[in-house]
Order: structure tokens, then sequence, then C-alpha cells
């Protein structure tokens, strides 16, 4: 039961940020976007699948471990909260192109520290972040790129 309530109390809060600022279609639509990127209706797919993996993670890292015996994965989940949640804020409230990229590549490094700390806990938890790890990395060249395909240079 405590696994259970820990995987929901973690999904909610990774959906936080798209209930406080939902899909702006009209600026996203306004964007250049890369030929790479995929089709609008597949982020909020991709998005909960892996939502749902880093919710799988974390519920049985804490499930298995005391939360005061774990300090550095606890940062590190921390601050990748932070910044994953941090991205849909710049991008879609704040339409700040530059802004947002900065959140996925700090997104993506701390995807890297999360990994490396649940690796060091628990070595099957960490692979449900893997999927994770890479769609951030994938992330971040897609958020440069839209970056630089709207700069308005004159």
């Amino acid at each position: 039961m405590k696994k259970f309530l820990i995987f929901i109390i973690t999904l909610l809060l990774f959906f936080l940020s798209s209930f406080i600022c939902p899909y702006n279609r009209e600026f996203y639509s306004s964007l250049t976007i890369p030929s790479f990127a995929p089709p609008r209706f597949l982020f909020p797919i991709i998005w909960t699948t892996l939502y749902i993996l880093i919710s799988i993670s974390v519920s049985s890292i804490y499930s298995k471990f005391n939360f005061k015996d774990i300090k550095e994965y606890n940062k590190s989940l921390f601050f990748n909260y932070i910044f994953n949640q941090s991205f849909s804020i710049i991008f879609f409230c704040l339409e700040n192109l530059f802004f947002s990229f900065i959140a996925a590549l700090l997104n993506f490094i701390s995807a890297l520290f999360l990994y490396y700390e649940t690796k060091e806990l628990d070595k099957f938890s960490s692979y449900f972040l893997i999927p994770y790890v890479i769609f951030s990395l994938y992330a971040t060249i897609v958020s440069l790129t839209t970056y630089f395909l709207n700069l308005n240079l004159f």
C-alpha cells in the first residue's frame, strides 16, 4: 500500500506543471519546430509514460529505503523535479525559448544524476529511468534547435 501511495503522489507531482501551465496551442503553433521533433499528439503520451516510469522507480526506492538514509538520492530527485517542472512553466507560461532550453539542459543533467543515485541504491529501479534520460537528451536537442530556428535576427 505504501509503495502504491508513493507512486500516486509522485505521479501527481510530476503532472503539476501541466495543470499550472497547460499546453498553449497558439504559442506552439507560432514556432518553427525542427523536422525531427515528434508530432504534437505524441508529447502527452511520451511524458505520461515517462512520468509513470519515474514514479515506479521512485516508489520502489522509497519502499526499500528510509527517506532520511538516502540524502544524495533525495537531492538528485528534488533538483530533477524542479528542472523538469520548470521547463513547462518557462516554455508555455513565460514563452521563453532560451530559458526553456536551459531548463531542458538542466533537466537532462539532473536526470543523469538521478539515474546514477538510483543505480547506486537499486540497479533494477534505475532501469525505469533509462527512457527518461534518453528522452531528456532528445528534448534538450529539440529545445536548442527550436531556439535557433526561432531567433529573430532582423
